[in-house]
């Protein structure tokens, strides 16, 4: 067993997932540790990637000024579990991450997991394909990267022994700007709020997946 593992308040897959729920209003007395904060980003971190290109960039909300600040971009409806959360996690999509594409990899080699061939191949492939990508291309990968990641947020702060809620209620123009981010590179994609349950979430039903499938 994993040290992570180890550490892991929940290790029940079935009802971390399952009885998983979107919870709006937070016990604003529970505090979480920016180095729990920070553990639960690097667990979320093992989540794939397009290419391994790990397109996300995390900024922690956690003290009352900086929730102030951040509720300048946040849309009234979510000011409730703004207030009360432990922290937000908001994730951006870095659209130029690909220019540390060659360390990431140079890592996976020189761990002895890649030969130099394969390297060379992952290089020399998926490198220029981003080199060139235009702009809207960029920004499709990133939020599909970041969308994945937040997922893997949620199920690790409940794996943490923690209640959350993923939302995208904000300005979408001025987030990133509010946030300290050069808007050229960062595009908002969504926020985690993270803390203790304070009432019954909803609980929600889902379509039959059957009217939503087809297979071909």
């Amino acid at each position: 067993m994993s040290e992570t593992t180890k550490k892991l308040v929940n290790n029940d897959f079935s009802d971390i997932v399952f009885n998983r729920h979107s919870v709006r209003k937070f016990d604003p007395s529970v505090k979480i540790s920016r180095d729990e904060l920070q553990t639960m980003i690097a667990e979320a971190t093992t989540a794939p990637s397009a290419c391994n290109l790990q397109s996300w960039h995390f900024v922690v909300i956690d003290t009352p000024e900086a929730k102030e600040k951040f509720k300048k971009a946040v849309m009234k409806f979510n000011y409730p579990q703004v207030d009360s959360a432990s922290a937000i996690v908001f994730i951006a999509g870095d659209t130029q991450s690909h220019l540390v594409y060659r360390d990431v990899w140079n890592k996976v080699y020189k761990a002895g997991n890649i030969t130099k061939e394969r390297l060379d191949q992952i290089l020399g492939t998926f490198l220029p394909l981003y080199e060139n990508a235009t702009p809207d291309f960029l920004r499709l990968d990133a939020t599909i990267d970041c969308s994945i990641v937040g997922m893997q947020l949620l199920l690790m702060a409940r794996a943490h022994g923690y209640d959350a809620n993923a939302f995208s209620g904000i300005d979408f123009e001025h987030m990133i700007p509010t946030l300290g981010l050069d808007p050229k590179r960062y595009v908002p994609i969504m926020g985690v709020a993270i803390g203790k349950a304070d009432e019954e979430p909803l609980h929600t039903t889902r379509y039959d997946a059957k009217t939503q499938t087809e297979f071909l």
